[in-house]
């Protein structure tokens, strides 16, 4: 069976075939030609259209099987580049999905195989590109209109912004559909700005600007649910969501402690000064960082692969990295204290670096001090308290400024040797959900990366990681910078066909800072820093200022 094969309307390949009826499901691909295809040439113009009327077909494919011995990967909420349903420039569309194919025991169903590949497979292909004008018009006007907010939002300076009527509250903890009863989002008259979309009109929304934002209340107020809409919203999403309108620069990071990961070679100095153990914090290594070491590793990893934004929840953070108040400094002196806290140079991170940050605090009035806005979240609506957060502020608690300034990280470069999964036998490349990845015989743990929405993205994650080595982005010589360059050049030329010739599977292309947070996460990997005059600059880096060139 395995090969290409004629079936009038579109050409069948059949790229792997399970060795029985138990095995994992065998592979095809069902490629229609532009005049096949028959779609209207406005649905594909765009990039954005492409991806968006891409996914739309995925879930009228899935929609439309009649049996689960077909399996297309159709996603949840986001909009994301598939492996499992591509529209070309042209209009081509191309279906890749697993055909469980069927058997009695050990003995093979042919007629059976016959009706699956011949009668349901095309019917399902038939349905999903029987799409309407009027569906697929509603999906590409949202691909614009999301597109044009994410320039204007970018025009105007600003992080992120939140749409007046935006549904951030989910339906439940494992289903990411908009809660029904929720309390739509709108934004304080004072933090309101407004933009025009193509199809949307006028919309008003929060924008968020850049330097620190503090984000504050009582529990259960809706303090992290506005944050992890602002994670989410470095992906699109399907009309309807909720969050239709919520974005966040592309570059934004959640980051958190992580107890027992592995770390290899971070220059943590602007966090850790110094270790009773005497070892080096520019270059620093183990297997099982505390949650304040991971922190700050998460922190400078994010930053070295080229994030604008930090997004900090305190419910998910290292307190002794976050904060020491003015009883715990008297207490215990800072030469005997190595850790700095990110309110001590979270300042020098935004002026001096061009680094926003926006923070979930509930329970540290001291970042006060160094906010350009707090934002108060009172039963799910926002209020702007920042002149009263001033004014509290101006008065002196006696806590004192442990550190004068942030210093970018020094640059790591990467032996590919430790990275590729051939290197230690036949190649293995497995998602577990997005918890994890079997990547050779490493056991990736990518729980804490949150950003990580699907399973899918992290089959690409995985697949981006071969590449990496394969392609020659990571080969030796090149900074972790440079090489996850690399790779946005690779995923915008074509990313699809990229990862699919290291393996046929279904997989999401997922952001560079994904790629980097698995990649760091690895056990065996291996590297050595470049010399502090070789530190990566990046465009919204800006040089150190005088009398900060030490710390």
């Amino acid at each position: 069976m395995r090969g290409k094969w004629w079936t009038g309307p579109a050409i069948l390949d059949i790229s792997r075939v399970q060795s029985d009826p138990f095995a994992p499901p065998s592979r095809i691909e069902l490629r229609f030609d532009a005049e096949s295809a028959d779609l209207m040439p406005e649905w594909h113009a765009t990039p954005e259209r492409r991806r968006a009327v891409a996914v739309l077909l995925a879930k009228r494919f899935r929609k439309a099987c009649p049996t689960r011995d077909l399996r297309i990967d159709a996603g949840g909420q986001e909009i994301l580049r598939r492996s499992s349903c591509e529209v070309g420039e042209d209009g081509s569309v191309v279906f890749r999905l697993g055909a469980q194919l069927p058997g009695h025991g050990r003995r093979i169903a042919g007629r059976q195989a016959a009706r699956l590949l011949c009668e349901d497979l095309p019917d399902a292909a038939d349905e999903a590109l029987a799409v309407g004008e009027e569906e697929a018009a509603a999906w590409t006007r949202h691909a614009d209109d999301v597109a044009a907010l994410r320039e204007a939002v970018a025009a105007q300076g600003l992080v992120a912004f939140v749409a007046d009527g935006a549904m951030l509250a989910r339906k439940s903890g494992v289903d990411d559909r908009p809660m029904a009863s929720g309390v739509p989002f709108r934004s304080p008259d004072s933090l309101a700005v407004e933009v025009e979309l193509p199809h949307a009109g006028t919309l008003r929304g929060m924008g968020i600007g850049p330097g620190v934002t503090l984000i504050v209340g009582g529990g259960f107020h809706g303090k992290s649910t506005l944050l992890r809409a602002l994670e989410a919203g470095v992906w699109d999403h399907v009309p309807g969501d909720g969050r239709d309108f919520v974005v966040a620069d592309r570059s934004a990071v959640k980051i958190r402690a992580e107890d027992g990961r592995a770390v290899t070679g971070v220059d943590v100095h602007a966090f850790v000064d110094h270790l009773p153990s005497g070892d080096d914090t520019r270059r620093f290594s183990t297997e099982n960082a505390s949650g304040s070491t991971s922190q700050a590793a998460a922190v400078v990893e994010s930053l070295e692969a080229g994030a604008r934004v930090l997004l900090i929840d305190e419910d998910t953070a290292a307190t002794n990295l976050m904060i020491r108040d003015a009883r715990m400094q008297e207490l215990v002196a800072k030469d005997r204290e190595p850790l700095t806290p990110l309110v001590d140079v979270v300042r020098s991170m935004a002026d001096d670096h061009g680094v926003a940050v926006v923070l979930v605090m509930g329970g540290s009035g001291d970042y006060m001090d160094v906010a350009d806005r707090v934002v108060l979240m009172d039963a799910y609506v926002p209020e702007d308290v920042t002149e009263r957060a001033k004014a509290l502020a101006a008065k002196p608690t006696g806590r004192k400024v442990e550190a004068e300034g942030f210093r970018m990280p020094r640059a790591r470069v990467v032996d590919a040797r430790s990275v590729s999964s051939e290197s230690r036998g036949k190649q293995k490349i497995r998602a577990g959900g997005t918890d994890g990845l079997r990547f050779g015989e490493s056991e990736i743990d990518v729980r804490a990366v949150e950003q990580i929405t699907d399973p899918s993205m992290t089959a690409g994650i995985g697949l981006a990681l071969e590449a990496a080595v394969q392609a020659g982005w990571i080969d030796g010589t090149s900074t972790v910078a440079e090489a996850l360059d690399r790779f946005d050049e690779a995923m915008a030329a074509g990313g699809e066909a990229a990862l699919l010739r290291i393996r046929d599977a279904d997989f999401a292309i997922p952001r560079r800072f994904e790629v980097a947070a698995a990649l760091n996460r690895m056990r065996e990997l291996r590297v050595r820093a470049e010399p502090s005059e070789l530190r990566r600059k990046s465009a919204f880096a800006a040089p150190i200022p005088k009398g900060r060139e030490g710390t």
